[in-house]
């Protein structure tokens, strides 16, 4: 249960940081949202992985490095936080004005998705559960920063999710349609899915 909690707790302030900086229109947000990702893992990696990410989950999972009976409890936790994330942000902004609904061409947004997520699963893969960087003190800031780099690359074809739990979020703030969530579900799973089939095709010793 302390794995499952800690996963809430990670997704809830990643979603929550979103939304706020999002919704306030703040130029800074992909560092701010990047920085909540970092030091969220920091605080409980050594726990639960840091996932805060069901593409994450679904990658380490294939990885070989997350136990097939934490796969779903991981999921309800991470989309349970994006969904109470998304009902306080919607409760503290209930007096501004009501956000602008995110418009995306569907082809770009599943691309560009797909890719950041791919690369924010294989950042973690390698710099998380590999043999070689076993021990490290960079694995928070690495991750951390693949968010604010896809963030500030692509955020402006797809809303820049990378995340289903992120995309829950961000359709329950308003910020997306539901064809946009469906977008980001399909396309972030399977960028996680194909960045852990990468890592073991390049990592064969473990």
């Amino acid at each position: 249960m302390k794995k499952y909690f800690v996963e809430f707790i990670g997704t809830f302030f990643l979603v929550f940081t979103v939304g706020m900086a999002v919704r306030s229109g703040s130029p800074l947000a992909p560092f701010a949202i990047g920085s909540a990702l970092m030091v969220m893992i920091y605080a409980g990696g050594h726990i639960s992985g840091g996932h805060f990410n069901p593409a994450v989950t679904l990658a380490v999972w294939i990885r070989g490095k997350c136990a097939p009976k934490d796969v779903v409890p991981y999921w309800i936790s991470q989309l349970a936080a994006g969904a109470v994330a998304a009902l306080v942000v919607n409760y503290a902004l209930a007096d501004k004005p009501a956000p602008v609904l995110g418009v995306h061409l569907v082809m770009p947004s599943l691309i560009v998705e797909f890719l950041f997520t791919f690369a924010l699963a294989w950042v973690v893969l390698h710099s998380a559960t590999a043999k070689g960087t076993a021990g490290n003190s960079f694995y928070g800031m690495a991750i951390g920063f693949t968010v604010f780099a896809g963030a500030v690359a692509v955020g402006g074809i797809s809303g820049g999710a990378f995340n289903p739990a992120v995309g829950l979020g961000v359709f329950l703030m308003h910020l997306e349609d539901v064809r946009q969530l469906g977008l980001y579900v399909v396309s972030d799973l399977l960028g996680g899915a194909a960045a852990a089939l990468a890592f073991k095709a390049v990592i064969t010793e473990d």
